[in-house]
């Protein structure tokens, strides 16, 4: 299963021939089409009309928001482009209106430590918002956004959350769960890996005490 990107720099006359193309090739794996790049100097309002389209034709969305710019871009890719998925969207929790929004919709967010560290969005991964959204009742997942780049691999992801944010593993639990419920797969098949994991960890499945 692929998800197309579109960078914001990109000419919206060349994105739309890259979704329709998409919206095009459902049937031979691609789900989804993502938005990112530049959020900090270039506008998204361009791709909206865009992406709508491809959600009308039954295309998953996830827009990278909220990154290097204000949770504004997070309000704005929930309510205009009608995203599934937010990549990053770290600021989120410098608007209360886009957390109520967020947690209302179940938009999950796509955060990535190792990356936000790498890119400076973050000064280090103890101050990361991570946990603070979680708190606050987002639907959060743990990704590694770019793993050539950054040298990683999803297990390290989740230590680090761990070591480093002192994370429980329950909560790693509930963030896996939330994965399995925000990726672009039937519920046939979301069921499949919920049973799977239960199988296999059952020693996370307990709430703390």
């Amino acid at each position: 299963r692929l998800i197309v990107s579109i960078n914001r720099h990109e000419n919206p006359v060349m994105a739309a021939q890259v979704a329709t193309l998409a919206c095009e090739r459902q049937k031979n794996g691609i789900v989804g089409l993502d938005l990112a790049g530049n959020e900090a100097e270039y506008s998204a309002a361009p791709f909206i009309k865009i992406f709508n389209n491809a959600k009308k034709y039954g295309m998953h969305i996830t827009i990278h928001a909220g990154e290097w710019n204000s949770a504004d871009n997070i309000i704005q890719a929930i309510e205009q482009f009608g995203a599934d998925r937010i990549g990053h969207g770290i600021r989120v929790l410098d608007s209360p209106s886009a957390v109520t929004l967020a947690r209302q919709q179940g938009v999950a967010f796509e955060v990535c430590l190792t990356s936000n560290q790498h890119s400076g969005a973050v000064s280090s991964i103890n101050k990361h918002p991570f946990l603070k959204m979680l708190d606050q009742g987002l639907n959060v997942t743990l990704n590694t956004d770019d793993p050539s780049i950054s040298q990683i691999n999803l297990s390290d992801e989740y230590t680090l959350a761990l070591s480093e944010l002192g994370m429980s593993y329950y909560t790693l639990r509930q963030c896996i769960m939330n994965s399995v419920h925000a990726a672009f797969i039937s519920e046939d098949e979301k069921q499949k890996l919920i049973q799977s994991f239960e199988k296999k960890m059952p020693s996370l499945l307990k709430a703390p005490k």
